[in-house]
């Protein structure tokens, strides 16, 4: 029966859902999974009624046992219309989403388009929460993390903020642990507290909001754009040769904590890097119905001229020459390359 796609038979589900049971049960006595039951035993059910594979459903459910998510794949049928679920996590759930972020680009390819599958979790999330996710999934969190929140991320969103009615200023307060973002390529991140050491270290493309930082923010980030919404640790963007980083700098001390050997810092004048920093903020409003977030934008002309905006000198010749080469009629591709070129001396 490999490979064969089983017809919705009253018969043969209730056979095969039994047979399924039966198995858990044996899982149960000896793995003592007791919590994966209404996920599984729903994922069979459920995944035989629309007709998947056998054997798919085998596979999911067999690995199911080591990762929540690959029954979550299983109930949400993993087609292509909007989706969501909720479910509880634990710090013991490490590279949570990874597994379903895997299914969901064997299957779709980057084809997706964002949100279409939401999994709202409440709880602490494991290391690695979310790491690696593809466009087309996002991981709402509600609770704090663990190290190496959304490491790898590869085009989806991570939403993380506190439970509702803390006494706490979460502006203040570690909400994810350190090298978050590690490596990050594209997506999103928006983050409802502070995030410990090195975060985006190594980030080459995806987008983040934060409301504070560790020491080591942005460490060896290569691209993407970072939005700092209170104080930061020192050695602030090291080794830094691409992307932005706006930082709300109130106190006007930033540039005691920046590690200037290939950065400098500037205020924000630019109608496109207002743009930029004001949508940015405004997304994580919407997303973490952020405190801070909403007292900046509704005295945007009070705070604009407190941040600053973080770029490295090799990075910001780049920019400046290629708006250039635009100005000449070049496309967007072109005048890339002509940027490069120009920039070695060629």
């Amino acid at each position: 029966m490999t490979g064969e796609t089983l017809a919705l038979n009253p018969t043969r589900l209730v056979i095969a859902a039994s047979a399924g049971l039966a198995v858990l049960l044996l899982l149960i006595i000896k793995f003592k999974v007791q919590a994966m039951v209404s996920i599984l035993v729903g994922a069979i059910v459920i995944g035989l009624g629309a007709g998947m594979p056998f054997e798919d459903i085998v596979t999911a459910v067999n690995d199911g046992i080591g990762n929540t998510l690959k029954g979550i794949a299983l109930l949400v049928g993993l087609g292509s219309q909007k989706r969501s679920i909720d479910v509880e996590v634990s710090n013991t759930d490490r590279s949570f989403g990874t597994i379903f972020g895997s299914e969901i680009t064997k299957r779709f390819d980057g084809a997706l388009d964002e949100d279409t599958f939401l999994v709202k979790c409440t709880g602490a999330g494991g290391q690695s929460f979310g790491a690696f996710i593809p466009k087309g999934l996002t991981l709402e969190l509600v609770g704090d993390s663990n190290d190496y929140f959304g490491k790898g991320l590869s085009g989806g969103k991570l939403v993380v903020y506190p439970p509702a009615g803390v006494k706490y200023r979460q502006e203040e307060n570690i909400i994810i642990g350190n090298v978050a973002l590690y490596g990050a390529t594209s997506g999103k991140a928006f983050i409802n507290g502070v995030a410990g050491e090195r975060f985006c270290v190594r980030n080459s493309g995806a987008n983040a909001v934060v409301e504070g930082v560790g020491d080591h923010g942005c460490e060896y980030m290569t691209g993407g754009r970072v939005v700092v919404l209170g104080k930061t640790g020192k050695n602030f963007a090291a080794g830094m040769s691409g992307g932005i980083a706006y930082v709300l700098d109130e106190d006007n001390d930033l540039y005691t904590r920046i590690n200037k050997e290939m950065v400098f810092s500037e205020e924000i004048t630019s109608k496109y890097d207002v743009m930029e920093l004001k949508d940015m903020v405004q997304e994580h409003v919407a997303l973490t119905n952020s405190r801070k977030g909403k007292e900046v934008l509704g005295h945007f002309s009070e705070y604009l001229p407190k941040f600053k905006k973080i770029i490295p000198y090799d990075y910001n010749r780049m920019m400046t020459a290629m708006v250039q080469m635009e100005e000449k009629g070049l496309s967007s591709e072109q005048a890339q390359i002509e940027a490069f070129y120009a920039s070695i001396g060629h």
